[in-house]
């Protein structure tokens, strides 16, 4: 029996938060016959002659809340705000939804804990929104660097293309890897990127928005099998411990201690994935103290350790 995902949608919604999951559920239907059905929904105060208008003001059809029983249920993302009767009404029919599987992809997430379909569970949304859910939804437990994260049935992923990731990995719930790995080929999409990967470079964040710490970045791309302490890293921009660590944190948003661990695991990570190096190896060349130091850090930020990266790649 084919499993019914149901979109919702509401006027200001970011197109790509819908379109990008479509098309995995549309293509991993061409591989397996009869697995999904699709559906957009939208309530019905944001219809216009049966549309609703994207955040780029482009158009989509849809149906009113109700006209389909769905067995996903995926809220997408946009400005949320342009349309609170839309918004309300959503909330209202999450909270009596009996899908089994109830998702969103972005921003999408504040509607999930607005329903209170996310307290006490684990969840991400937008990096540049995760703080305002934070405060606003305490009762949630956010996981600001992820990709996507799965609690239970609740799925929730971080900003637009994480929709893409968010689906791929229902796939492969729902259908098995291999056939989840001929969907993202044939999407010309990298191949599912693990739920723990940071949602961001850390490179842009070391450098800065302005480059203050542009050259900084260079600098520290080329010493990161050294000790890089934050005294170390204060003295190359000629500035105190204590006045560096904090116009760092300003600019970038996280501390020097963290943005170097990230790039760190992304350098490594492209070792792992890219070479047959020893991971003893690896480790040590991008600065981790050994294999088990890395291997950690690996699962702390990617949910995967190096092994099951590698033997992805080879896939």
């Amino acid at each position: 029996m084919a499993c019914t995902v149901a979109i919702v949608l509401h006027p200001g919604f970011q197109l790509l938060d819908a379109s990008g999951p479509m098309a995995v559920f549309e293509i991993a239907g061409r591989f397996a016959p009869g697995s999904y059905e699709l559906a957009l929904l939208c309530p019905a105060s944001g219809l216009t002659n049966g549309l609703v208008e994207s955040s780029g003001g482009a158009r989509m059809a849809a149906e009113p809340l109700g006209a389909v029983v769905p067995d996903t249920v995926m809220v997408a993302g946009g400005e949320i705000v342009r349309a609170p009767d839309a918004v309300r009404e959503i909330v209202a029919w999450l909270r009596r939804t009996p899908a089994q599987r109830v998702a969103s992809v972005c921003s999408g997430a504040f509607l999930l804990a607005a329903a209170g379909l996310l307290d006490g569970r684990r969840a991400t949304t937008h990096w540049d929104s995760t703080d305002r859910f934070a405060r606003e939804y305490p009762t949630v437990r956010v996981e600001p660097d992820r990709i996507f994260v799965r609690d239970g049935y609740v799925w929730t992923s971080a900003g637009i293309t994480a929709g893409i990731d968010l689906a791929l990995a229902m796939i492969e719930a729902d259908l098995g890897p291999a056939l989840a790995r001929c969907v993202a080929r044939q999407l010309v999409v990298h191949q599912r990127r693990a739920g723990g990967q940071s949602q961001f470079s850390a490179l842009p964040d070391i450098g800065g928005a302005s480059g203050r710490f542009a050259e900084l970045a260079d600098w520290i791309r080329d010493h990161l099998g050294e000790r890089l302490t934050v005294e170390r890293l204060a003295a190359e921009v000629a500035m105190s411990p204590r006045n560096f660590a904090r116009a760092f944190a300003a600019e970038t948003g996280t501390t020097p201690a963290r943005a170097i661990e990230r790039l760190r695991i992304e350098t490594a990570r492209a070792a792992v994935e890219g070479t047959a190096r020893p991971f003893g190896k690896i480790a040590t060349d991008h600065g981790f103290s050994d294999a088990d130091h890395m291997r950690r850090a690996f699962l702390r930020a990617l949910g995967q350790p190096p092994q099951a990266l590698r033997r992805a790649a080879k896939d």
